[in-house]
């Protein structure tokens, strides 16, 4: 069974002998059936789903001045068959929402992203002269990669506000603005500062500010609605227990404002889609020109190797694309391209010159390297698509 779903007016068409089920499919003005996601490029991306060694796979694509299109490929590590509104845990893609929350509060007078970390969270150790919002968003700050172990035991017990001491008690690592170090604590220290500002919980916070705004179906450290799809691949001491990765209704629970969110692909969708200014009045477009713009100048650093580059750009939550190799989104992108990627399989991420954006996810973890293997032609695919080719 494949699943296809358009928004928009819809007709509804099913072909029992051949076990091909069509949901709502957009006409255009004339009448006829008009969709990017063809017969062809279906066949594309599940011959990608199985070269990546995976079950599944969940796209979206988005055009300006057009319905998003949808299409559900395969079945999760469980073997439920995915659908257009499976909720996924979305890692680092959690990025995009946290670093919305700051900027709609800079948008509203109550912040500048140039203010000093200091002026919110001055009992913070990385609230050192030089460290900004800016430098927070950007990976810039000078901040490792997490909080020191020890300082928040990944244990039953953990939760956010344990997690929340451990930032405000990490040191940064380098000097500011002299190298690009890829940051969870960044994250959490600017969910701080969208605390103090708003008096709310980060989770409520977030969901008032950026996911009712936009419509998404998503949650942060919340019970589901419905069991989210599950991940193969998931590695670690972990793995297999009640406490493994991005599957385990305790990692759920943490409410991480860097990677903590589940949602569906239309939602990472809609996070990309903020940063190109859809819907129009959710940021001012001078905030989304911004955030969109490379921060870090000729900097070099990223993750860990191998994905760190002599040139690292990145904007105000979203990545810049840049020349980066590897890296998870084709060169035919553009160098000016952005978005951002989870380590648990997924992909949201947007053309700047033409508009389009598109998200991906995947029913295994992207630490077998299925999304640096296989996203550039994934993505590329869906480029030649939208353009006719």
């Amino acid at each position: 069974m494949r699943r296809w779903q358009l928004t928009g007016e819809a007709v509804y068409r099913s072909h029992h002998a051949t076990g091909i089920e069509w949901t709502p499919v957009l006409r255009t003005e004339v009448g006829q059936l008009s969709r990017i996601l063809t017969d062809q490029v279906e066949a594309i991306l599940r011959a990608e789903t199985d070269a990546a060694r995976m079950k599944g796979l969940v796209v979206g694509l988005a055009l300006p001045g057009k319905e998003p299109e949808y299409l559900a490929i395969g079945a999760d590590a469980a073997d439920r068959e995915l659908s257009t509104d499976s909720l996924f845990p979305v890692a680092s893609i959690t990025k995009l929402a946290t670093s919305l929350a700051l900027l709609r509060l800079a948008d509203r007078g109550m912040l500048s992203v140039d203010d000093p970390l200091a002026r919110f969270l001055p009992e913070a150790e990385a609230a050192q002269p030089g460290v900004t919002l800016r430098g927070l968003l950007s990976h810039s700050a000078g901040l490792p990669l997490d909080p020191p172990a020890e300082a928040a035991p990944y244990q039953l017990g953990l939760d956010w506000p344990t997690l929340a001491r451990a930032c405000r008690q990490t040191p940064l690592q380098r000097t500011p603005s002299t190298y690009v170090q890829y940051s969870n604590v960044g994250y959490g220290l600017v969910a701080l500062v969208v605390e103090g500002q708003t008096g709310r919980g980060f989770p409520d916070a977030l969901r008032e500010l950026v996911l009712e705004p936009l419509g998404i179906d998503g949650y942060l450290g919340q019970d589901l609605p419905r069991p989210p799809a599950l991940l193969a691949g998931v590695r670690g001491s972990h793995a297999g227990t009640p406490l493994e990765t991005f599957n385990s209704p305790f990692w759920q629970s943490l409410a991480m404002p860097w990677a903590g969110l589940v949602t569906t692909v239309a939602g990472a969708l809609a996070l990309v889609r903020a940063f190109q200014g859809v819907p129009a009045g959710f940021l001012r477009p001078e905030t989304a020109a911004d955030a969109t713009r490379n921060q870090n100048g000729d900097l070099i650093g990223g993750y860990q190797p191998p994905l760190s580059w002599n040139r690292c750009p990145w904007g105000l939550g979203p990545e810049i694309h840049g020349e980066k190799s590897p890296h998870w989104v084709s060169p035919e992108a553009g160098a000016d391209s952005f978005g951002h990627a989870g380590a648990s399989g997924c992909l949201a991420w947007a053309e700047s010159a033409t508009g389009l954006a598109w998200a991906v996810m995947g029913s295994r973890t992207a630490y077998s390297g299925w999304l640096l293997r296989r996203g550039p032609a994934i993505g590329r695919t869906l480029l030649k698509a939208s353009r006719g080719n």
